[in-house]
Order: structure tokens, then C-alpha cells, then sequence
């Protein structure tokens, strides 16, 4: 699946190591491709509010493994606070 086209968010652009890590995980691109565009987001979100390189990275690790095991949202996140109920920015 190396020359899919990985699908972003809704509010926010999907970052490029997330891209990247995704497109090498057959499985965990299956179920990114599977989820919602606001389920998408949440991930988005949740990647992007690391405040330390090693937690993004272990963010982005968890992302995989979670989608892996059928996680349809991040564990233990109270969601994307950019995006309105609507569904918007």
C-alpha cells in the first residue's frame, strides 16, 4: 500500500513522520482508510499535542498499535479541542 494516498483529518493536516509511519503498517493504514475523517482528526490532534519529540514518537507508535487492534479513537484522549461540535474549525 506504499503509493496509497493516506487520507487526513478534518481540522487538522496529517503530518508527515504520522504519514509515513502509517504507509510502512499495512495494517494500521487498513483501519486508518476504515475510520472516520473526524476519528482521523482525533489521532491527528492527539500526535500533534506532543510537547516532546520522544512522546510524539510514542504517540505515533501507539496510533499504529491501536489502530492495529481495531481502536477506532486514541486511548485515554478527551478529543480534539479545535474542532467545534459541528464537526468544523
Amino acid at each position: 500500500m506504499s503509493a496509497t494516498r493516506v487520507p487526513g483529518g478534518v481540522v487538522h493536516q496529517l503530518p508527515t513522520d504520522l504519514r509515513k509511519a502509517l504507509a510502512a503498517n499495512d495494517t494500521a493504514l487498513r483501519a486508518w482508510i476504515d475510520i472516520t475523517p473526524l476519528a482521523r482528526n482525533e489521532f491527528i490532534c492527539w500526535v500533534e499535542d506532543a510537547k516532546q519529540a520522544a512522546t510524539r514518537e510514542r504517540r505515533i507508535r501507539r496510533t499504529q498499535e491501536e489502530l492495529e487492534e481495531g481502536m477506532r479513537r486514541p486511548c485515554c484522549w478527551p478529543g480534539c479541542k479545535h474542532r467545534e461540535r459541528t464537526g468544523t474549525a
